[in-house]
């Protein structure tokens, strides 16, 4: 999915502060009781409408700010764009939270004005978890990724930069040898790794795509016990809904932003452990 240039030139405080729009006041004071729980020396500001949200923005800079899709006084993507023409305020990260953000991913229908979305469904913890991701993007999150890239010199500097973070790389060159090590994992009663991280077009017979086919389909694993982030060079809509459709966790546009990647890698990994544990959690 798309993401502003611009995001890289935004850099978090020591003390963050989060601008929170929702147009529900219930939900305004779930978020801002789990970010300050989970993230105490971040400062919330919590907001109702659209005009509101531009006036705290215009009294002081924010690190980041969440805003739910539909606002009282106008459309959440209609925020996102109005804040991106501020001047003071043109690099913060703004993500989207909503119930139905997995069907307008499907469709295309987000702006590019939107730096990531989250699905409400998963819960306001994992949401803190998410902006966790952003405005403490040192944190580290230990995981094994199984990345799957045909180019050597690519490879080898994404796997320099999701070491530096923390994380296990297991890298190989094609689907095929990806899938034989999920295969012997899952014979051994394991999954293999934590997440799995492909290019789309790759050496070999088989696609990104239908690692991604075959993850889900013939191994089983679904988006928790087994995320895959796909990265692609290619912005054609119609071919990113496929991918996201048949079951990507999400998306990653080339060329690489690295602080995106990382966050998006991390939050996967973050949820998918606390789904796993729920899991075994006996009732």
């Amino acid at each position: 999915m798309s993401a502003p240039p611009i995001l890289t030139q935004h850099i978090a405080s020591e003390n963050p502060r989060v601008l929170v729009v929702d147009g529900s006041r219930v939900v305004r004071r779930l978020i801002e009781q789990t970010l300050r729980a989970n993230l105490p020396e971040a400062t919330v500001i919590a907001c109702e409408t659209g005009d509101e949200a531009m006036r705290q923005l215009a009294d002081g800079v924010v690190d980041l700010v969440t805003t739910a899709l539909r606002l009282p006084d106008m459309d959440g993507l209609e925020l996102a764009a109005r804040i991106r023409d501020a001047g003071n305020q043109a690099y913060i990260p703004i993500v989207v939270v909503s119930g139905d953000v997995q069907e307008r991913l499907v469709e295309r229908s987000l702006s590019d004005h939107v730096t990531d979305y989250f699905d409400k469904s998963l819960g306001f913890q994992a949401l803190a978890e998410f902006i966790r991701g952003y405005v403490r993007p040192t944190e580290n999150t230990p995981g094994e990724v199984l990345y799957v890239e045909d180019s050597r010199v690519v490879a080898l500097a994404t796997r320099r930069m999701l070491e530096k973070h923390g994380l296990t790389v297991l890298h190989v060159i094609t689907v095929e040898e990806a899938l034989d090590l999920l295969e012997s994992a899952q014979a051994m009663d394991r999954v293999g790794a934590d997440i799995v991280l492909t290019d789309v077009n790759l050496k070999g017979e088989l696609t990104g795509g239908d690692l991604l086919e075959r993850i889900r389909h013939t191994l089983g694993y679904g988006k928790g016990q087994l995320p895959v982030i796909v990265m692609t060079g290619d912005d054609n809509p119609k071919k990113q809904a496929a991918l996201l459709a048949a079951g990507a966790n999400d998306l990653v546009e080339k060329p690489i932003d690295e602080r995106l990647l990382v966050t998006k890698l991390l939050f996967q990994l973050r949820v998918g452990r606390n789904l796993r544990a729920r899991h075994a959690t006996p009732a």
